[in-house]
């Protein structure tokens, strides 16, 4: 990972500290999620914009993905 510095003025700050922790995540965690938002999507690979985008809760998700995606067997 590469670190960066980035200035922001004090309303900007702000928003984005207390947009973040409604999302349970650090100011930095927000950042990088908006400049994914922001930056086009490499076209070879179209299903990566919505990778990480998507929390369940459940720490066993990855685990269980068909019945995510697919819902519970019936």
């Amino acid at each position: 990972m590469i670190r960066t510095q980035v200035s922001l003025d004090e309303q900007e700050y702000a928003a984005a500290k207390a947009e973040a922790s409604a999302l349970g995540i650090s100011v930095a965690e927000f950042v990088r999620r908006a400049i994914r938002v922001a930056l086009p999507v490499d076209g070879n690979a179209p299903w990566m914009k919505f990778a990480g985008l998507v929390e369940t809760g459940d720490s066993n998700s990855s685990q269980s993905i068909d019945e995510i995606v697919y819902g519970p067997k019936g």
